[in-house]
């Protein structure tokens, strides 16, 4: 089955080398502002679960409730740890390509 067929709409995209890496990066810089959104919300579970702590509205297994926010604060991070490290593999690979180019421009 093959794609609709639109009238009057090309969708034609015409993207350099250029433009195809200036993008990659720009992925790549806003998946780190979206895990830096996460980061921060979770920086704000914690502060909420304190300060419940702190108003004696968790008095009633506190301990547990602590250690269950504790619990998916520290899966999140780990996962934030794990896409981290895979945005880095992308950075340097795209980098990678940068400087290739620019050898073989300094070399032409």
């Amino acid at each position: 089955m093959g794609f609709p067929n639109v009238p009057h709409i090309k969708p034609e995209i015409h993207v350099d080398r250029d433009d195809a890496l200036d993008l990659l990066l720009m992925s790549i810089a806003l998946e780190e502002l979206s895990l830096a959104h996460i980061l921060n919300a979770e920086g704000e579970k914690i502060q909420f679960a304190l300060e419940a702590l702190q108003q004696g509205k968790m008095k009633k297994h506190a301990i547990d409730n602590l250690l269950k926010v504790n619990r998916s604060v520290n899966s999140v991070l780990r996962n934030v740890i794990k896409e981290e490290i895979l945005l880095q593999f992308k950075q340097e690979n795209v980098l990678n390509v940068i400087g290739c180019e620019e050898e073989y421009d300094d070399e032409g």
